[in-house]
């Protein structure tokens, strides 16, 4: 390669994207709105790595084959939504071993007071206090790993992550202070505002899939459950549709839904249904959902009868990520002193 071509190709040369779903629960179509969607965007922009956390689902007991089950079916969601499998890594966490390796030498550069103040620790372990585990506490430096693994430069991050992103910042930037310039400092990547989608039965918190059912859509849900899930939507009592966030959560949220798969701002539509009533807004909500989630649900049935398809996907994207991984790993395991391989 000549010295132009190279110039060439480092000017060429993408950001990375790294980000991680663990394979528990179920997709909503909160997640399809605010994360998915934006993915296929950037998929020809970037270097996009999307990896599936199975190694993070296991802080919580998981059915074994429930889980295996999920990972594949979550690769198929992933492509169904339209990111291709040639343009971004699509892959599972434990089919690269350099994620474990490399978490624990981070372990040795992050301090017991940085872990025992996250948030999200201390949520899980009132959530779940008979398995208070090791893992749970140590699992933001195996997302750090995740993330410095690959060099990343951006980190599509909610609210609920922030904290660790930035003790990632913090573990990176205190390994690079003592060995030089070893990691990339990742930094938060904030998409393009979207609407913020909401429980239907609690529609003043942000909608989850680890909440009942009856709260969230999930995106594979069938024409009937959808139905049924937004007609118990709750809106509220005086029977004006308008969107105000604030004195009428239900009905707010059912408009951005519609705006969000939709082509109307919530404003339009408001307008638009003026005196028809909550009956025929949820009726138009529903089928805007079902419209929306139809092709992908098609792709994923189609998808997720080729296992062997899946599969391959699967472990041609994890040799890829593995190659991408191990530089670094190597490259880490030399400035802390490892004995060299033969």
């Amino acid at each position: 390669m000549t010295e132009q071509e190279q110039n060439v190709q480092t000017a060429e040369k993408k950001q990375v994207i790294f980000s991680g779903i663990q394979p528990s629960g179920t997709l909503t179509i909160g997640n399809y709105i605010g994360a998915l969607r934006n993915f296929v965007k950037l998929q020809n922009d970037y270097d996009c790595i999307y990896c599936i956390v199975d190694e993070h689902a296991i802080t919580v007991r998981q059915n074994p084959a429930d889980l295996r089950r999920r990972c594949l079916e979550l690769a198929a969601i992933y492509i169904a939504a339209g990111l291709d499998p040639q343009k971004n890594l699509i892959y599972c966490q434990s089919h690269v071993s350099a994620h474990a390796e490399l978490a624990w030498i981070l372990n040795c550069f992050t301090y017991m007071g940085e872990l025992s103040r996250m948030t999200q620790f201390k949520a899980k372990s009132a959530a779940h206090e008979d398995n208070i585990n090791a893992g749970l506490f140590t699992y933001p430096v195996l997302m750090a790993a995740d993330i410095l693994l690959y060099q990343t430069n951006l980190v599509p991050v909610g609210v609920d992550q922030k904290q660790h992103l930035e003790l990632c910042r913090d573990i990176a930037q205190r390994f690079n202070s003592v060995y030089g310039n070893v990691f990339t400092i990742p930094e938060g990547y904030i998409p393009k505002i979207g609407a913020k989608i909401m429980s239907l039965q609690e529609p003043e918190k942000k909608m989850s899939k680890s909440d009942p059912a009856e709260c969230y859509i999930a995106i594979l849900d069938d024409p009937d459950t959808i139905r049924r899930k937004i007609k118990r939507a709750v809106t509220d009592s005086d029977g004006e549709i308008r969107f105000d966030p604030e004195s009428k959560p239900g009905v707010s949220n059912l408009l951005s839904i519609m705006s969000a798969l939709g082509d109307e701002d919530v404003d339009s539509i408001a307008t638009r249904m003026q005196g028809k009533g909550y009956g025929e807004l949820k009726k138009e909500t529903a089928d805007c959902v079902i419209a929306a989630l139809e092709p992908l649900q098609a792709e994923y049935k189609r998808l997720i009868a080729d296992k062997a398809y899946l599969q391959n996907v699967i472990d041609t994207n994890a040799a890829a990520a593995n190659s991408l991984a191990i530089r670094t790993l190597r490259k880490v395991q030399k400035k802390v002193g490892f004995a060299p391989r033969g």
